[in-house]
């Protein structure tokens, strides 16, 4: 069986009451740690030092209303972001949002709304984990291809051979040596350059 994972939360309030209902919404064992700050500045450095999976944004802020705060954190990471907003404000803060991947709640809400809302985001950010993997595969294949070509171009120069020639002489060494053509490359560059 799984264990379930556990969700960092980054909670921004000016509402003392708030955070204390908060916490009765987050059990412990789902999220965790769960950082609570009053103000977008400290906000701002605790995003800049820290990676969350949710930033939950109850609106307004002292030092602004939050909307800023909420896109400039979907922007630099890949938290699920949360706009709590009064429901007269709702409908034009969510038509300034939606847009860049920030879900907004009406305010006043249900338990149940809310949890469900949290579900989502989780669900949002296990999306964008899945996709983090590949980007970081993808990164990963494509400077072993650029790593392989450089090499090959270093022995059509230094020993004559033809591209065809260089391509196989590096698979070659990396099944004969069982590594990969990337280690092959790397010797290759460390010997001719």
């Amino acid at each position: 069986m799984e264990l379930e994972r556990r969700y960092s939360v980054l909670a921004v309030s000016a509402s003392l009451k708030f955070v204390e209902t908060l916490r009765t919404l987050l059990p412990e064992g789902r999220y965790g740690p769960v950082t609570v700050l009053h103000d977008t500045a400290a906000a701002r450095r605790a995003l800049a030092e820290n990676s969350y999976d949710l930033v939950l944004i109850n609106t307004p802020l002292p030092d602004e209303f939050g909307t800023r705060l909420a896109l400039d954190a979907c922007e630099s990471s890949s938290a699920g972001v949360l706009l709590l907003v009064k429901a007269e404000h709702c409908p034009d803060i969510e038509a300034q949002v939606s847009a860049h991947g920030v879900l907004t709640l009406a305010k006043p809400t249900s338990a149940q709304l809310f949890a469900q809302t949290l579900r989502l985001l989780c669900i949002t950010r296990e999306r964008l984990r899945g996709m983090e993997k590949k980007a970081v595969t993808l990164q990963e294949k494509m400077e072993e291809i650029r790593l392989v070509n450089r090499a090959k171009w270093l022995l059509i120069e230094e020993l004559k051979m033809t591209e065809q020639e260089a391509h196989r002489y590096i698979e070659k060494q990396a099944m004969d040596r069982c590594v990969t053509r990337r280690a092959v490359a790397e010797q290759i560059l460390s010997i001719y350059q």
